[in-house]
């Protein structure tokens, strides 16, 4: 992996999560917070996840190791977390900048939430952090559905297709 190909995937998740953050502007509180099964109760709920698994993940990259998801992703309002992945994706970005191909095969050490230890190579991460908000966000196109909403389309062909 490169930090050309790197910066590609995060540019597609930026992409494809605002898509779906457009999508969820339309819905009130209410079908935000209505119970719709999969790995989270609700749209709001899988998308705060989202939100709180991508900070955690760019702390870790930076040195911390969080113990805990912020308090800003037990009680989610859509806006107050599109202004958090923005923030996000910003410093995000900054990291990345910086990065050199060979900074992709460094280890990073971090705890998990329940204080368990790993070590893996950042470039992994990286491509792990991606995969996981592709994951969510497909569920919450699957709850978009169910709603009787139609979905965007955020497929990485798709993305791809438009940059070309």
């Amino acid at each position: 992996m490169t930090t050309g190909e790197v910066r590609e995937l995060f540019a597609y998740s930026a992409w494809a999560n605002a898509l779906v953050f457009d999508t969820a502007a339309a819905l009130s509180t209410e079908q935000l917070g209505h119970s719709v099964a999969s790995s989270f109760p609700s749209i709001g709920a899988t998308l705060a996840h989202v939100v709180g698994a991508e900070w955690v993940w760019l702390r870790r990259w930076l040195g911390e190791s969080p113990s805990g998801f912020p308090e800003w992703v037990k009680s989610p309002v859509l806006a107050e977390l599109r202004t958090r992945l923005s923030g996000v994706e910003r410093e995000r970005e900054a990291f990345v900048a910086d990065l050199s191909d060979a900074d992709l095969v460094r280890v990073v050490s971090y705890h998990t939430l329940g204080g368990q230890p790993f070590w893996d190579p950042l470039g992994g991460l990286m491509r792990h952090v991606v995969n996981h908000s592709t994951y969510h966000r497909g569920q919450v196109v699957t709850q978009l559905r169910q709603l009787g909403f139609k979905p965007p389309t955020t497929d990485l062909i798709v993305f791809m297709r438009r940059s070309s």
